[in-house]
């Protein structure tokens, strides 16, 4: 008789880098109601993984700089173990989510972390988090801010960029 394959807990921990402030500006500013500018992550096998303008990075849950995450969305349980998942992040390291080819709206933490969910549970992270880019760039002044926007790299501080050896540096 087969042994059961062990599920691992997937979390979703979203962060508002605004702090509130586009709660309270964004109605100024865009002529609409923003509730946060969201950073995400994955959490699974006790680690925290996100992307970045560095790359992909790991940590311990909540051990970047940010804190404590806003929000925890439990995205289910998958029954990817941590060597596959780690060769899985790896290629996408090597491949799709190198540090070069971060974009504030295109190609960010968010869809990092969409891809990683749907790999290990097949579920999307929630639209209002990845429909943010085009709700701004919906706007007038999203439109006029888009150029400087686009220059803009975030790398949340803390955590370790992610390499094949061991799966972290």
């Amino acid at each position: 008789m087969e042994e059961p394959l062990a599920l691992h807990p997937v979390k979703l921990y979203v962060y508002d880098l605004s702090k509130g402030m586009a709660r309270r500006l964004s109605p100024l500013m865009l002529g609409k109601q923003l509730d946060g500018i969201w950073h995400t992550s994955i959490i699974v096998h006790k680690d925290e993984f996100f992307y970045g303008s560095g790359g992909i990075s790991s940590c311990a849950p909540g051990g970047t700089l940010l804190g404590p995450p806003d929000t925890v969305v439990d995205l289910g349980n998958t029954e990817v173990t941590e060597e596959i998942f780690l060769e899985y992040l790896s290629s996408l390291g090597e491949s799709v989510f190198r540090g070069e080819s971060y974009n504030l709206f295109e190609h960010n933490c968010n869809t990092f972390s969409n891809e990683v969910a749907q790999f290990l549970t097949g579920k999307k992270i929630p639209s209002y988090i990845t429909d943010l880019p085009s709700e701004v760039l919906a706007t007038p002044f999203g439109q006029a801010l888009r150029p400087l926007l686009d220059s803009i790299q975030i790398q949340p501080p803390g955590g370790n960029t992610f390499s094949r050896h061991n799966g972290q540096s």
